[in-house]
């Protein structure tokens, strides 16, 4: 048998593979599963977008190399950027990655070596400590706390951690706490990395994604941010093209040039009708973003509404397309809880401590579910007497 190398021994399976396991197991035993793990948009892009990918996709010349992002799409990002956030950006510090995964993944490649000091929220993406894991970073955790917000603080963490300290990874609105920081924290954030010398990375995919009026904002948007950071951004969940695949990352352009640099050695680039939909879509009618907006925080409200019903008090998530739940009452184990959720009612949901350490105690639930679906979830849990009260 062949040998895995000493990076690989640092990866687990990924906990989506192990619920859709779960999954597939439960529905061949005739189980109608309600499948809130995975975060996979089912609000479909406009019409106009699949138009343009249908057609695009029938001219012969766009099955070339793309090598190099387009000139039309790098200019349609600079204006989306200065018309939505106020950010303005250059040229070269525009570049496509295939959706924020992808492009967090290979964010650290050209910039970490073994050893070296990554500071990460906890809980978080799992993205990120699988980037981390693979290029053997020393990996220090930042928890993102209830009477904080479920914002990083970054005046946690110590001299000597910060001194040794080249990344920090942050993103908000937050996966999976749902957690939107104010002005306060980016400002803290920038002047953090300044004085200690740390590049930042934010993601950014959930910026259209918040709730009750409230408007996202762009790291990059604050004094500074530029010659310390870069932000990734994505179009999976606000146009719907999680499966297409696309996003960005702007901002620094030293950051920007050398990770693209290191992109060219793996990809030829960026299908071309994928570069096509990805300008209509962020120049199309923006009222399509507002309406998934809506989708979402009115499948947040019925959850919260059905399941306080049934005596799971949950608070309302701020932005992005989760729940972050508390464990009911009686339970302490997220994973036993989950899998004993699925077994006895058929919800599917991810338990916190996938997340990181700081997850144990909570469930994260993806609102992909219709709210006819979310009512049916609660009506199972409350007929299960899983609910000790």
């Amino acid at each position: 048998m062949i040998e895995t190398s000493r990076r690989m021994k640092n990866l687990k399976q990924g906990v989506f593979a192990l619920l859709l396991d779960k999954k597939n197991e439960l529905t061949n035993q005739d189980m109608d599963i309600i499948d809130f793990s995975v975060g996979t948009p089912n609000i479909p892009p406009t019409d106009r977008v699949m138009q343009v990918i249908s057609d695009e996709v029938k001219k012969p010349e766009n099955y070339i190399y793309a090598i190099q992002d387009s000139v039309e799409l790098t200019t349609t990002v600079q204006d989306w950027y200065k018309v939505r956030y106020g950010v303005r950006l250059k040229p070269e510090e525009i570049s496509t990655c295939y959706g924020s995964q992808e492009g967090l993944n290979s964010a650290l490649l050209p910039f970490i070596d073994e050893g070296d000091c990554v500071i990460l929220p906890d809980p978080a993406y799992p993205a990120f400590t699988s980037a981390a894991n693979i290029v053997g970073a020393d990996i220090y955790f930042l928890p993102q706390r209830e009477e904080n917000g479920y914002v990083m603080d970054v005046s946690e963490v110590s001299e000597e951690v910060a001194n040794k300290a080249k990344i920090i990874i942050a993103s908000y609105p937050n996966n999976p706490t749902t957690a939107v920081a104010d002005d306060t924290f980016y400002i803290s954030l920038i002047a953090f990395a300044k004085k200690y010398d740390i590049f930042v990375i934010h993601d950014n995919a959930y910026s259209e994604l918040i709730f009750d009026g409230k408007v996202g904002k762009s790291f990059l948007a604050f004094k500074g941010a530029k010659d310390v950071g870069v932000e990734f951004n994505s179009l999976s969940k606000t146009y719907g093209l999680a499966g297409a695949r696309i996003g960005f990352y702007v901002g620094n352009r030293d950051f920007v040039s050398i990770l693209t640099n290191f992109r060219s050695n793996t990809n030829f680039g960026m299908f071309l009708p994928i570069q096509k939909a990805a300008i209509e879509a962020i120049t199309q009618d923006q009222s399509c973003v507002k309406k998934t907006c809506r989708a979402y925080q009115d499948r947040r409200d019925v959850m919260i509404e059905s399941f306080d019903k049934i005596g799971w008090k949950i608070n309302k998530s701020k932005g992005s397309m989760f729940v972050w739940a508390k464990l009911p009452k009686g339970y302490t184990d997220s994973f036993d809880f989950a899998m004993k959720l699925v077994e006895k009612t058929g919800v599917l949901v991810v338990p916190g401590i996938s997340f990181g350490k700081s997850g144990e105690g909570y469930v994260r639930f993806a609102l992909v579910a219709s709210k006819q679906r979310i009512k049916e979830a609660a009506k199972r849990i409350g007929n299960s007497k899983l609910l000790r009260g």
